[in-house]
């Protein structure tokens, strides 16, 4: 190790110092000091290390939020260890693959999982032990026993630029890919962040997205940083986030739809005092917008990111530029290029390039993907957009090879969705497009051809594709046409079918 590193894990000691006495969680009504985190997450290193986790091995975690989950983020990272935070949403086959790929030494599960975590166990020899978030069921140890101890773990050597998490994200090609995220990537992505939204120590995130997702992950940390609080919650419940805004005073969260329009919406029942609100950033609608800094001293932020750039890249209140996704952060360099890998003229579409320390370390096991990914020194993100005089950047859409929607925050790559749909025998072609939703922004559109003579109803293209992966990915639109529009290749016209199609009830 020498003088320059420092860890995630490097953050919660310093909290732990200047921030003991202060509250640092609230969890089921239950507060958690700085003081009592580190403690809590030291013991957990030492249990995990005394179960052979060394540097570098994965720890996936299959379940909601819950401080067990927290302890474990900190744990890896005193450690060395990497998480692997499962995307719970995810199919039963997609949560194998994410297994099978990350090959986790450990794997900790919540009730509703532990049956399918053990048969994974006895499948994958890398699965050494199996734990239970909550409550434990047959092989899986009680989590408390990591915690049994009164050993103290050795410092490990962590670098900055170590892997800390793998996340898995859509799947282009039919399977997902592991964005692997270094503890450097997630500190310079909340030094950017704590300094635009201009947060201290008196800011009390409502933790509403789950810790697998990027945003989720990033916002908790922002807040740690500060030496704020974090208001958990296992999963996203109107009510009682509604109350804990209230009654635990929160200033900030992340949405995605339809998060906040069921908030707003809720309370027009509940009443509940809204005015601790400072911040809601993510993506949303321009009326929802209006309607919460209307009825709200908040203000919405939203920005451009992915997963692959540790979240956003550039950011902005939507009533200073309303359109645009803001100006790039202190630490990313955004440049649009054409096909050729040169920078366009200002206002011209093209796609999105970043560099910058906040960019990710690459794929896990996959040298071409990252390769492909990084040529000409730049992170190519696969999607397009424009930028103005003053820096500004405007999302214009995906690009062709990486064609995207975006129902509530997740990811949906039309390709997989298509090819679980030709596995109905009675489909000949389809085209899966993103069409406008009021309630999650975005929605799938699946328009097929049946073979000749075959009939088939809605629903059973609908119950396949929920039957095979993720629920969030089925459609919510099917339409059955004679032929779809053809390029001359023969290929199907995705721009044509969207020109031509995408209104077809």
């Amino acid at each position: 190790m020498n003088p320059h590193d420092f860890s995630i894990y490097n953050i919660l000691k310093r909290n732990a110092v200047i921030n003991r006495d202060k509250i640092a969680w609230i969890c089921d009504n239950e507060e958690l000091t700085y003081g009592r985190f580190l403690e809590n997450t030291d013991n957990v290193a030492f249990g995990l290390a005394s179960n052979g986790i060394e540097k570098g091995d994965r720890i996936a975690v299959i379940g909601q939020n819950s401080m067990a989950y927290v302890y474990l983020f900190f744990a890896a990272a005193k450690i060395g260890a990497i998480m692997l935070p499962v995307n719970i949403r995810l199919s039963e086959d997609e949560i194998e693959y994410i297994i099978n790929d990350g090959s986790p030494k450990i794997i900790f599960a919540d009730d509703d999982f532990q049956g399918f975590a053990g048969k994974l166990s006895e499948k994958y020899d890398f699965v050494e032990k199996l734990y239970g978030l909550e409550s434990v069921d047959g092989i899986f140890a009680r989590f408390d026993t990591l915690t049994e101890n009164h050993g103290t773990c050795s410092a490990h050597i962590v670098l900055t630029d170590d892997a800390f998490v793998i996340i898995h994200t859509a799947a282009i090609a039919g399977k997902p890919r592991g964005a692997v995220i270094s503890h450097n990537n997630l500190l310079m992505a909340s030094l950017q962040a704590v300094n635009i939204w201009q947060m201290t120590s008196e800011d009390r995130h409502l933790c509403l997205l789950p810790f697998f997702h990027i945003a989720g992950l990033g916002l908790t940390l922002d807040t740690i940083l500060v030496g704020g609080i974090n208001i958990l919650m296992p999963k996203f419940d109107a009510e009682m986030a509604l109350r804990h805004i209230e009654d635990n005073r929160a200033t900030i969260f992340f949405d995605f739809p339809p998060i906040l329009s069921t908030l707003l919406e809720n309370n027009k029942k509940s009443g509940r005092d809204l005015s601790s609100l400072r911040i809601v950033t993510g993506l949303e609608s321009p009326e929802i917008i209006k309607n919460l800094e209307g009825t709200t001293p908040a203000k919405f932020w939203t920005g451009y990111g992915q997963s692959e750039t540790t979240g956003f890249i550039t950011n902005t209140a939507v009533s200073e530029k309303p359109g645009s996704t803001g100006v790039p952060c202190y630490f990313s360099e955004v440049n649009i290029i054409d096909e050729q890998g040169e920078p366009v003229e200002t206002g011209i579409a093209g796609e999105i390039a970043v560099r910058g320390p906040m960019v990710f370390k690459g794929y896990w096991n996959l040298e071409n993907d990252t390769a492909d990914t990084f040529r000409g020194g730049w992170h190519h993100t696969g999607d397009k957009g424009k930028l103005d005089d003053n820096g500004y950047l405007y999302y214009v859409g995906r690009m062709p090879e990486k064609e995207l929607i975006k129902p509530g925050g997740e990811n949906v790559y039309p390709a997989e969705v298509e090819k679980t749909i030709l596995e109905v025998p009675q489909i000949k072609e389809v085209s899966v497009i993103g069409v406008h939703d009021d309630q999650w922004g975005e929605a799938v559109k699946a328009i097929c051809v049946l073979k000749e003579g075959e009939r088939l109803s809605e629903s059973e293209v609908i119950d396949h594709v929920a039957s095979k992966i993720a629920r969030y990915k089925k459609p919510k639109y099917i339409v059955f046409v004679d032929e779809l529009p053809k390029s001359e290749d023969g290929s199907i016209d995705r721009d044509k079918v969207k020109s031509t199609l995408m209104d077809l009830k």
